[in-house]
């Protein structure tokens, strides 16, 4: 089996590309980048290619499948670009695996597609996927699971798969996180249970996380079964202001909607931080999502719990953790930044 795997360098596609190199009944992995790493992994060779403007086709060639985990959310301040990589690029992806014939695309969406819903209990694959309007990520995310939907019903002959995970934590992946997040005023030590005395209570402030490992060991799984359609990927238990407060040795106090949204918009303004106030929105009302389809037709079990999933990241923030390829090595800038 030949795999093709877009956006192989980042979080989720390393995880991938070494579950990938394990699997017997995988021959070679063609990992793309727009900047091709120098690591070694096995079965992988690497070739630099950007989505929105190589010559993708060729590169599809011969693949029994594809993975098309190629996205970016910097710089958030160049929507256009931001919509060219994520929007314009899907559509040049979906494109190219057509004319290249790959009967398999697996392509990830997230919990960001999701409508506002419920936080209590986890809404199933069928919910709603029009998105947070002020949140960008989610317009995309939204955007690409409309183009996934035409792509399904115009090729039938296709097995389309897609992915919508919760938060993708992993301690290799700790200093890209970092960058892209939480910028460089916000230093790796303060990342501390001793520096952070309070967490925030709010009743939307409840979330889902997952280990990077355990969201590709879910694509390889979609790869090798005989699947098509949405999954829902997210790990027990859900983290709201208890559960954080718990784990950071915090105190949980009431916040507003209004205060947490006025806080994330002058840290944007000021240029304090490189997200956003639109995280907030999404954060705020995307719905807590239920996996019972991974588990029933996947097999897909996860390994790590989403509270360790999310120690494993802040650690890896304190110890400046990363990984030897681009998007999570050490040193380098958030893109558009004035240093990139």
């Amino acid at each position: 089996m030949r795999v093709v795997v877009t956006g192989a360098s980042g979080n989720v596609g390393t995880s991938l590309l070494e579950s990938l190199g394990r699997e017997p009944v995988v021959d070679s992995v063609l990992g793309l980048a727009r900047r091709a790493p120098t690591i070694d992994l096995p079965k992988v060779q690497w070739a630099s290619a950007d989505v929105t403007d190589a010559d993708l086709a060729p590169l599809f060639a011969r693949a029994d499948a594809l993975v098309h985990l190629a996205w970016t959310i910097q710089p958030a301040r160049q929507p256009d670009l931001l919509h060219a990589v994520n929007v314009v690029g899907t559509r040049r992806v979906l494109a190219a695996a057509l004319a290249a014939r790959v009967p398999t695309v697996v392509c990830a969406s997230s919990v960001g597609t999701y409508s506002p819903g419920s936080k209590s209990s986890g809404v199933p694959e069928s919910w709603p996927t029009d998105g947070i309007p002020t949140s960008f990520y989610s317009r995309h995310k939204s955007d690409v699971e409309r183009q996934l939907d035409r792509f399904e019903a115009d090729h039938p002959e296709l097995r389309v798969v897609r992915l919508r995970p919760a938060l993708t934590f992993k301690r290799a992946a700790a200093t890209g996180v970092h960058r892209l997040f939480l910028g460089p005023l916000v230093r790796p030590w303060l990342v501390d249970r001793r520096f952070v005395p309070v967490v925030p209570r709010h009743s939307r402030l409840v979330f889902q996380a997952v280990h990077t490992d355990d969201v590709a060991e879910a694509y390889r799984l979609a790869l090798l079964g005989d699947v098509r359609g949405a999954f829902n990927i997210a790990a027990d238990p859900v983290l709201g202001p208890e559960e954080l407060g718990q784990l950071l040795g915090a105190r949980p106090i009431p916040v507003s909607t209004t205060l947490l949204r006025l806080g994330a918009d002058l840290a944007w303004r000021s240029r304090l931080v490189p997200t956003p106030p639109g995280w907030v929105d999404l954060a705020l009302a995307a719905p807590i999502m239920g996996a019972a389809r991974a588990s029933r037709e996947l097999g897909w079990k996860p390994r790590v719990t989403g509270s360790d999933a999310l120690v494993e990241l802040l650690a890896g923030i304190r110890e400046r953790a990363a990984y030897p390829t681009p998007p999570l090595a050490r040193g380098v800038p958030v893109p558009g930044s004035s240093s990139a």
